[in-house]
């Protein structure tokens, strides 16, 4: 899981959310109503707002985000999160204790502890 995560708020441009998180090497943004997750805006997502034709530096993340995306807590096993994001098809899953945000794990993330430690066998 990732604890420093890129935070934005619904109003502001796609761009501007772009920009934070190639400069933090993240692949996701949550979008933060006050202090509550509203949404999240993905790779994906700024790709299709790119593909539109429309003007990012006008366009407000509110437009392109996932609103109240799925979310895993802190007791959220690897194999629960794992089938969570497959499930939805999804790769990034914020995660929050309470309404209080921890971190995001992705897909990525999840792999790599399972290549470190091996699911038992049964």
């Amino acid at each position: 899981m990732h604890t420093h995560v890129v935070t934005t708020s619904p109003d502001d441009p796609v761009t501007d959310a772009a920009v934070a998180m190639v400069r933090n090497k993240a692949g996701s943004a949550l979008i933060l109503q006050g202090r509550f997750l509203a949404g999240i805006l993905t790779e994906r997502d700024v790709l299709r707002a790119a593909a539109s034709g429309s003007d990012l530096t006008t366009s407000p993340v509110s437009a392109w985000m996932t609103k109240d995306p799925e979310h895993a807590s802190p007791d959220t096993t690897a194999e629960d999160a794992i089938q969570l994001m497959l499930l939805h098809g999804f790769r990034h899953l914020p995660v929050l204790d309470g309404r209080e945000i921890c971190g995001v794990v992705s897909l990525r993330d999840l792999a790599a502890a399972r290549i470190s430690r091996p699911a038992p066998r049964g």
